[in-house]
């Protein structure tokens, strides 16, 4: 699989080569506030099979063990890694330019959803 994506200003973009190893919405506090939105949604793919371009990649220690990448520029939000999925990278599907083929599979941190969002879908849900 060929995908491609970028932040919001385009000054930095990159290319997945590989297999996508999982997808899903996640609910959890941290993407929430990480994202200022209800829900966001990754695909996980190999950390070796993802080439950025452009600006430089900047990262945020949100909590122990994990980082979550960022535009420097417009500080739209690129990535997420943890330390227990090593040689792993979670990107967002709202940053391709083209998310056709990408099947959601899950929900994630589904007890951390808030009360006013409803997903009416027969997706599992699991609590972390």
């Amino acid at each position: 699989m060929n995908l491609t994506g970028h932040c919001l200003c385009r000054s930095l973009a990159f290319e997945v080569t590989g297999d996508i190893l999982r997808t899903g919405h996640c609910h959890c506090e941290s993407c929430r506030r990480a994202t200022s939105s209800p829900v966001t949604t990754f695909f996980c793919v190999a950390t070796a099979d993802v080439a950025f371009r452009g600006d430089t990649l900047r990262h945020y220690a949100s909590s122990p063990g994990v980082r979550r990448g960022f535009c420097n520029g417009c500080g739209s939000p690129m990535s997420f890694e943890t330390e227990g999925r090593p040689g792993e990278i979670d990107l967002y599907v709202a940053s391709l330019e083209d998310a056709t083929g990408v099947e959601i599979t899950q929900h994630w941190y589904w007890n951390e959803r808030v009360s006013w969002l409803h997903c009416e879908d027969d997706l599992p849900k699991r609590e972390d």
